[in-house]
């Protein structure tokens, strides 16, 4: 059964954070957009709930802190922990930005508060258990828009723009024919939750427990929880899962021995955790003819430093004034292609240094043996004896769009609520 066509200005394939920010954004400026979301409820688990102070600091700037203010759990810092010693500790309150922490935010509250801003716009549409089948093409090639599956039938959207916000696994992607690479990485991670060890823990800091080649993080997450994250070979999922849960309750054993009886208690079954297959993507070019790709589907990411979440927001607050400013123009091809090519030129360069950064830390968390094991504590502890170079470090992922100063007062104030 076929329904009514949609005719809109700005098609938005995917209803994550990259989309649906985007989508608001675009509304705000009264371009009308329809959202192409494949799931019916935002109900994500082990999904990117780190964000980093950039966009924190965007999420003000957008209104939208406020209203979440409640689900956000701030982060005063970051603790590297090797063979049983402390060797790096940063605290984020010695960043003089206008909001220094990261938060943990859980991605359904996150993404509810973007539909209802956007639900506030008359040229927002978003469009809950549709999935996106096939793209629309002219007589030249060029991408018209989308052909999505729904309960009710085939629907067809229309638009001048489509913009392939579908995550890491984009069909957007695939269906448009750029080429891109992925480079698998060298391990993939198991993630679980856990309730939070008020015992033995604070709630304010991310922990990163490193023995020899295996490594483990502990993200702290509302509510009364903590994430746990530790690697495993690539493609290794199989054969841990042959030995059994003993090995992965040996494994949190050897990184985290406080919480060895909360693990053995909670993690009853493999369907208690979830696998994350680690890889980054690079896509040489983020558009063609009516098209752009954004968020993870032009720059996958890996989990350090929490970078996903972050370079979604970022991208979508980049993308929409250009777009919004081709269809004043017009809305043609060569001025959308002129937005997008101009999209990716002013984004590409921030997401390579993280990329970079994220590569640097895999390769480090990766060393084995006693030569690299001392070579990794070593730069670690450099790195911690230095204010400067921890600085340095960090703020090459965390603050690559504030500006140094002095901070709001309202991140002075207990984000937890």
């Amino acid at each position: 059964m076929d329904v009514p066509d949609v005719s809109t200005q700005v098609c938005v394939v995917g209803g994550g954070p990259a989309g649906l920010t985007l989508a608001v954004e675009l509304a705000r400026r009264s371009v009308r957009v329809v959202v192409v979301e494949a799931s019916r409820h935002f109900n994500r688990s082990f999904r990117g709930e780190s964000v980093s102070p950039d966009s924190v600091w965007l999420l003000d700037r957008l209104g939208l802190l406020q209203r979440l203010d409640g689900e956000c759990v701030q982060m005063h810092r970051m603790e590297i922990n090797d063979s049983g010693h402390t060797v790096l500790a940063a605290d984020f309150d010695r960043f003089r930005y206008p909001h220094p922490f990261p938060v943990e935010l859980p991605q359904p509250a996150l993404l509810s508060a973007l539909a209802e801003t956007g639900a506030q716009y008359p040229g927002f549409t978003l469009l809950q258990g549709a999935s996106a089948t096939g793209l629309l093409r002219d007589d030249t090639g060029q991408v018209t828009g989308v052909r999505a599956r729904t309960a009710e039938g085939t629907r067809e959207i229309r638009a001048a723009l489509t913009v392939a916000a579908d995550g890491r696994f984009s069909k957007v992607r695939e269906m448009s024919g750029l080429p891109y690479r992925t480079l698998p990485l060298n391990r993939d991670v198991i993630w679980l939750k856990l309730p939070f060890p008020y015992a033995d823990w604070d709630d304010r800091t991310y922990r990163i427990r490193i023995r020899g080649d295996q490594h483990g993080l502990f993200i702290p997450t509302r509510p009364d929880s903590v994430r746990v994250g530790f690697n495993i070979p690539k493609g290794g999922l199989k054969e841990m899962r042959s030995q059994g849960l003993p090995l992965l309750y040996e494994r949190l054993d050897q990184l985290a021995p406080e919480l060895s009886k909360t693990v053995r208690e909670h993690v009853r079954g493999w369907a208690d955790t979830s696998m994350l297959d680690i890889f980054t993507t690079v896509v040489p070019r983020w558009s063609a003819p009516g098209l752009v790709l954004m968020g993870d589907a032009a720059h996958t990411l890996t989990p350090i430093l929490g970078q996903g979440v972050n370079h979604a927001i970022i991208d979508a607050v980049t993308l929409a004034p250009l777009v919004e400013q081709a269809l004043r123009d017009g809305g043609g091809t060569s001025a959308l292609g002129a937005a997008t090519a101009e999209f990716q030129r002013t984004r590409e360069p921030s997401v390579a240094r993280s990329r970079a950064l994220q590569l640097r830390q895999e390769r480090l968390f990766a060393l084995g043996g006693r030569v690299g094991g001392s070579w990794r504590r070593t730069l670690y502890r450099a790195v911690n004896r230095s204010e400067f170079l921890t600085q340095r470090v960090l703020a090459g992922a965390y603050f690559q769009l504030q500006q140094p100063g002095e901070r709001v007062a309202e991140v002075q104030r207990d984000a937890r609520g």
